[in-house]
């Protein structure tokens, strides 16, 4: 692990119509790269044109958020969906961001599968396989953000990267993945142990568990992600910045933390 650059991301562009979710102008401030929300979980034409051209201006890395067609549920509830249909409901909010990224001057870094779907797919070889195609037929040079699990496994059978993310406001398990949002200690609600984890986890690869335990989390961590329709979103943001800050860990883009992580592996 001990690399010493991590992308900070946060969801952005989830809002809908009069329905304002998170505070994206805030935390524009804070992140070097995004996870935009394209339109089937949150999100509008208009809301995606907003976030689109603010990243673009702040030089932000554009990210594509895909996710099941489910407003209500905010992405977060398991559709029974088809192989095919997990494929092609990915590749069409791929195609939705890029025409706005285009119009803009910018270009899509990564995807990072949003909510239930993301989740279901570091286990479930269907989701993984079916947002893999999806990601290699549009545009095999798009990373793909995800945790250790099946989802890494067939991006890199399709030669796609991988970005290895934490979850910086989530509680972990003993088995060193995410506890359920319903657990008592599923969010972190404390904005200094949220940089305090932020830093253990870049230089030494492990963090405190629900339990108390100091576990491996069996990957490095390249991007820190930040929910945006956390509560203390913006606490946590400014904490965890800060946090890097004081150790010395550079905040920059996933594509040049990768690429610091290759430049190192060379030199070994």
């Amino acid at each position: 692990m001990g690399i010493n650059s991590v992308a900070v991301v946060a969801d952005l562009g989830e809002s809908f119509g009069n329905y304002t979710i998170g505070d994206d102008d805030a935390l524009l401030g804070l992140v070097t790269s995004s996870n935009i929300a394209c339109g089937f979980h949150a999100g509008d034409p208009r809301v995606i044109d907003r976030t689109v051209a603010a990243c673009v201006a702040r030089g932000i890395e554009l990210g594509a958020h895909p996710g099941y067609p489910d407003l209500v549920g905010f992405g977060r509830r398991l559709i029974e969906a088809s192989e095919e249909e997990i494929r092609t409901d990915v590749l069409y909010q791929l195609g939705a961001l890029d025409a706005f990224a285009r119009v803009h001057g910018g270009t899509i870094s990564h995807v990072a599968p949003h909510g239930r779907m993301g989740s279901i797919a570091q286990t479930d070889a269907k989701h993984a396989r079916a947002i893999t195609d999806a990601v290699a037929a549009y545009n095999p040079d798009y990373l793909v953000i995800c945790q250790r699990g099946l989802l890494a496994e067939e991006s890199r059978k399709r030669d796609l990267k991988v970005g290895y993310v934490f979850l910086a406001d989530r509680g972990y398990g003993d088995d060193g993945m995410p506890v359920p949002r319903s657990h008592e200690q599923g969010l972190v609600h404390d904005p200094a142990l949220i940089g305090e984890r932020a830093v253990q986890v870049v230089r030494e690869g492990t963090v405190r568990s629900v339990n108390g335990n100091v576990v491996e989390l069996g990957h490095d961590a390249d991007v820190l992600l930040l929910h945006g329709d956390h509560p203390t979103v913006l606490e946590n943001g400014t904490a965890l910045r800060a946090a890097l800050d004081a150790d010395g860990i550079r905040a920059t883009g996933l594509r040049d933390v990768l690429a610091e992580k290759a430049g190192a592996a060379l030199t070994r």
